[in-house]
């Protein structure tokens, strides 16, 4: 608990609750406990506490930008990746609970169940009525991805781009081609390919597959010069 008041700078009243932000359903059930024990509904929430910040902060930052392109940069800055990373750089998935067999797997630095403590634990902190000091939270650590986002949204949204552009030349969709694939279970890297008119047009290495075609569907992008004018 004295850890996450460091973090976030909020106070904890009810530290059974956020035990159970920071808990993975494989641990309920391996201690016989009901997936009210888990960070399941807390995440639900803290999923419409992030959304309605991030709007704000949005808001905020760009009173000129039309609703089409606020909504564009939130959908990517709440994203499983950047959560992850935020809930990664704060070394908080060492505090998760999950089941022994999952932990000798890594599972708790997966980005997906990072993504999910890390709303979890909004929806616990929203709970508490702390709703102002996540919003200063939240508006120092998503600062530099917004700002990031908006500078190089070309990278982010690649794979959207290069499908409308495709789309737009005749109809059809690029096709992504796993490549390679390296390291361990919780480590992984993956190098695929993107073609479109069945030629090369881009290739990208991520840590996922989903980041190794973004990346792929971007160096297509400044190919084709899509999205110049993002």
């Amino acid at each position: 608990m004295q850890r996450l008041e460091e973090i976030f700078k909020i106070k904890i009243k009810d530290e059974e609750l956020f035990r159970r932000a920071l808990t993975h359903p494989s641990y309920t059930k391996e201690q016989e406990k009901t997936f009210l024990d888990s960070y399941e509904r807390l995440e639900f929430l803290g999923d419409a506490v992030l959304k309605l910040l991030t709007s704000d902060i949005l808001f905020e930052m760009y009173p000129d930008f039309p609703e089409g392109k606020l909504s564009k940069i939130r959908s990517i800055v709440v994203s499983d990746m950047t959560l992850a990373k935020i809930f990664k750089s704060y070394k908080l998935e060492s505090l998760l609970f999950v089941a022994k067999h999952e932990k000798k797997q890594h599972l708790s630095e997966n980005d997906t169940i990072c993504a999910c403590a890390f709303e979890a634990l909004l929806g616990a902190f929203y709970l508490e009525g702390r709703l102002n000091g996540l919003r200063r939270f939240l508006r120092k650590v998503l600062k530099p991805y917004i700002e990031d986002v908006n500078a190089n949204y070309v990278n982010f949204n690649a794979k959207a781009l290069l499908q409308e552009y495709t789309q737009g030349v005749n109809k059809q969709l690029p096709e992504y081609k796993l490549l390679d694939e390296k390291g361990p279970a919780h480590k992984k890297t993956f190098t695929v390919q993107v073609l479109f008119k069945d030629e090369v047009c881009g290739t990208g290495t991520g840590s996922t597959k989903k980041e190794a075609e973004q990346n792929a569907a971007a160096e297509a992008c400044r190919k084709f010069n899509v999205g110049e004018g993002e």
